[in-house]
Parts: structure tokens; sequence; C-alpha cells
């Protein structure tokens, strides 16, 4: 008898392990669902004879909020490849207006890796030093583009590398390396990123290891161009690195070779969130707009349930509404542990086909929805 009720007991008690536990009726999952505010019109950045892209975006000990953007000469054309230089403007207030004040990172000489370009900033700020990732490049300096007819320098985009400046203030001075904290695949030519890296997104995990999601070009396809475009994931102990790569691209849809771009990152309750440039192709038409993606390690991301964001469509306090032809590089400022602000480059075109760039601070809304 007594066996018989052990065996009873026992099966009872397995049964109860083996079971998940259910999800009670009252638990909601949490998902956010990003809204852009409305802008006033002194939340636009411009700087005369300069087209002006992207920006990010920390706050000083000063109590000043320090901007750092990428700026070159409009009169040479579209030419960010090879004469943009990472500029630094201020403002009291998250959304401007903000004032010139210097040059973070300029020319520094082709000898350099970094030497001819530096453009798309990213800043963190960890333990009361500030890390500006970036793009760095160098080349032969040759203008290809004439206002409104943009083309590229391919000696210059392939060159592309990632940097980190480093600082004890938004101020500077800066201190820059002689290599890049993130090279190429050197010596493999099948590797995702065998021709080229840039556009750093980076942020501090909760283990205080640093994650970080970069724009990766291989050799798979003719060169100068190459290709695919894809995103990757590396992490490092430290904010100057070394980082570790991981294998497979993030942000990817089949069937297309140059899905999405520009993509910001940080981690919130439990999760990492990332704002990412949508390209989808329509024939010979490529739509853009900005998304929402979710990951629990920061490795693996998947298509947040909201992953819609923006169509580009800007609302203005008056209640106006413009549709810019591009607005990207979106850049997250947080403030105390909440994001309050969404930094894009935006720009118009003109009848002459000559783009005039800026960048907006839009109020960035967050709810939790099921």
């Amino acid at each position: 008898m007594k066996n018989i009720i052990s065996i009873v007991l026992f099966i009872a008690l397995f049964g109860a392990c083996a079971q998940k536990p259910k999800q009670k009726a009252s638990e909601k999952v949490e998902n956010y669902k990003i809204v852009l505010g409305k802008v006033s019109k002194s939340s636009v950045f411009k700087e005369e004879g300069k087209s002006v892209w992207g920006g990010t975006l920390t706050k000083g000990e000063d109590g000043l909020y320090h901007m750092f953007y990428s700026r070159w000469p409009k009169e040479i054309g579209w030419e960010w490849v090879n004469y943009s230089e990472i500029a630094h403007a201020t403002a009291t207030s998250p959304f401007g207006p903000f004032s010139f004040q210097d040059v973070a990172l300029g020319d520094r000489g082709e000898k350099f890796w970094d030497g001819a370009t530096t453009h798309n900033p990213t800043i963190l700020k960890i333990k009361g030093k500030y890390y500006l990732y970036y793009m760095g490049n160098t080349g032969n300096k040759e203008i290809v583009s004439i206002p409104g007819n943009p083309k590229l320098n391919w000696e210059h985009r392939n060159n592309q590398r990632i940097g980190v400046a480093v600082a004890d203030g938004p101020n500077g001075p800066w201190k820059r390396f002689d290599t890049p904290v993130l090279d190429i695949a050197h010596g493999d030519d099948k590797a995702h990123d065998a021709l080229m890296t840039s556009n750093p997104s980076v942020c501090e995990m909760p283990d205080g290891k640093i994650l970080m999601v970069y724009k990766a070009v291989g050799k798979a396809f003719k060169l100068p161009a190459g290709g695919p475009v894809v995103h990757m994931v590396a992490i490092a102990d430290s904010p100057t690195g070394p980082f570790k790569k991981y294998p497979d691209p993030i942000f990817v849809f089949e069937g297309e070779t140059f899905p999405a771009e520009d993509p910001y990152i940080w981690y919130q309750d439990g999760k990492y969130h990332a704002i990412v440039k949508r390209m989808k192709h329509e024939g010979n038409k490529r739509l853009f707009s900005l998304v929402h993606y979710e990951s629990e390690d920061g490795i693996k991301w998947d298509k947040a349930k909201y992953f819609e964001v923006s169509d580009r469509t800007v609302t203005w306090e008056d209640g106006t509404r413009t549709k810019f032809n591009h607005l990207e590089r979106p850049q997250v400022f947080m403030e105390n542990g909440a994001p309050v602000a969404l930094l894009c480059a935006a720009d118009t075109i003109d009848v002459n086909n000559v783009r005039h760039s800026f960048n907006i601070q839009i109020p960035l809304q967050i709810t939790k929805e099921k």
C-alpha cells in the first residue's frame, strides 16, 4: 500500500513540474509603441554654406546639451564620403536651438586611416568619459560631384572603417587612434565585411560590455560597389575594444541585398531596441521609412510588434505636416533613463535637384502596449 501511495505521489509531482507555468490572465505582454511628437520650428539645425547630416547628443557636466554631427562644404555637392568632418554644437535644451562651437574631428592628413573624412558619429558616456564612435576614411580627395548631381568617390567609400575617439568632456580635446576600433576582415574575401565597415551604433550592456551594430559590405558582388550591404554585431569588454564579431547578419529581408541602414540601438526595460532606416524595394523604387526592432541578447534581432515608426512625415507644432525626401540617421537621446528625443538627418531637394540638408530634433513618445 505504501508503495502504491508513493508511486501516485511521484506521478502527481512529476506532472506538476513538467507543466509549463500558465500566464495569469491579469499579466500583460508589454510592447513598445514609438510615436514621433510635434516638432518646434526652432528644432531644426542648419549651417550657412554647409551640408549638415545626422547628429548625436549627450548632456555635459556643464548642463548643456552637446550635439556632434557631420558637415561638409555645400558648394562641392554631395561629397560626404571624402570631405565630411564631425563638428560640435551646443544648446540649453535637447530640442535646440543649437549653436556651432568647434570641429571635434577634422581632416588630419591622408596618411591616417581616418585622415580625410570623419562621418556619422554616435556618442556614448561611460564612467565619466565620452566615447565618440564614427566612420573614417582616407583617399585622394577627388571631387566627383557637383550640386544637383551626386556621385561617389569609390576609393574613399571602400576605405571606410570604424573608429572611436575619447575625451574627458564633450568639449574635448579628443584622442584619436592610429588604427580603427573595428576593421574589415583582412584576408577573408568571403566575409560579410571584407570590403568596408561603417556607421557604428553602440550601447552599454547590463554586464558592462559594449554592444556594437555596424554596417558591413562584402566582396561577393562586382567591385567597386561590392555587396551585399548588411548589418552585423560585435561585442567588446571595453569601449575601445577589441570587438568580437558575430557571424550572422541582422535586419535582413529575404531576396534583398540592401534592406536597412543607420540603426540606433539602446537598452531599456530588459530588452535591446533599435530604430532603423528601412529600405523597401518595389520595382526600381526604394521606399524609405523608420522601423523598430527588438532583441533579448543584442545578437539576434526581430521585428517589434509595432514595427513601423515613421514614413518620413513630421508634424510641426502648428499642425502642418512635411514629408521629407529623407528622414534617417536616427539617434535616440535618453535623459533620466528614458528616451526623450529622436535626432534625424533630413533634407529637401529643390527644382535643380540640389539637396539642402539639416538636423531635426523630434520629441519621442514611447508607450507600452499589449
